[in-house]
């Protein structure tokens, strides 16, 4: 690691850590923890400190109770906007797939959900995500609409350029999600109406947005005592 060493060390950090939101290197919902910070730059904690505190002012960088400084999301109506949108398509997709899927994907699936269920005594939000993701997958690749497919996967492609992880931010959605992601597959399994299947997973993907907007709703109220 190469740090030009110009201006004081907490210009250095400032710097160095908003390179790394803007590249994504740190993307929102990322922990920036002081310590190891300070010892990738080879500094105390206090410039490390004094710099994520300009961050936070620039709201690029936000103070969560109980555990620390993280990246921001960078824009709530994008990420709600992104939402709703995947929503309706992957809702689509997912009821178009429904009668393509074999019970050997149909299992796949379940064992992921099964892996997500284990994760939430210990939990990682970020392999969360992955194995959300992965879930999903299962369930609307088979679409066979191209089109739709293109919107799903562009719209998950948005989604990661804007937050990390939702799950970081409202850890207790994840076991909602679990649950929904069992009942999304009953009604495949059970061959229901599409219309169904498609409001099902619909509504999952916007009670994760609801849910998400408002935990930063509750901490603007906080913040405002």
């Amino acid at each position: 690691m190469t740090l030009v060493q110009e201006g004081s060390k907490s210009e250095q950090a400032y710097r160095w850590i908003r390179s790394r939101i803007q590249s994504h290197a740190f993307g929102p919902g990322y922990r920036l923890v002081l310590g190891t910070i300070a010892e990738e730059l080879k500094m105390s904690v206090v410039p490390v400190r004094e710099a994520i505190r300009r961050l936070e002012a620039e709201g690029l960088v936000s103070f969560e109770r109980n555990v620390g400084a993280r990246v921001s999301l960078v824009d709530e109506s994008e990420y709600a906007h992104t939402m709703q949108t995947l929503g309706v398509v992957e809702g689509s997709a997912t009821a178009l797939s429904a009668p393509l899927l074999t019970p050997d994907a149909l299992e796949r699936a379940s064992a992921i959900n099964d892996r997500m269920q284990r994760l939430l005594d210990h939990f990682d939000a970020h392999r969360f995500t992955q194995l959300n993701r992965d879930f999903h997958t299962v369930l609307y690749e088979p679409c066979p609409n191209p089109h739709i497919l293109d919107l799903v996967h562009r719209g998950w492609a948005r989604l990661s350029g804007i937050r990390d992880t939702t799950f970081a931010f409202v850890p207790g959605r994840a076991r909602h999600s679990v649950v929904e992601h069992h009942q999304i597959l009953g009604l495949i399994r059970d061959g229901a109406d599409p219309l169904e299947i498609e409001l099902a997973a619909r509504n999952h993907r916007w009670r994760t947005m609801d849910a998400f907007l408002d935990s930063r709703h509750s901490d603007h109220r906080e913040e405002g005592r």
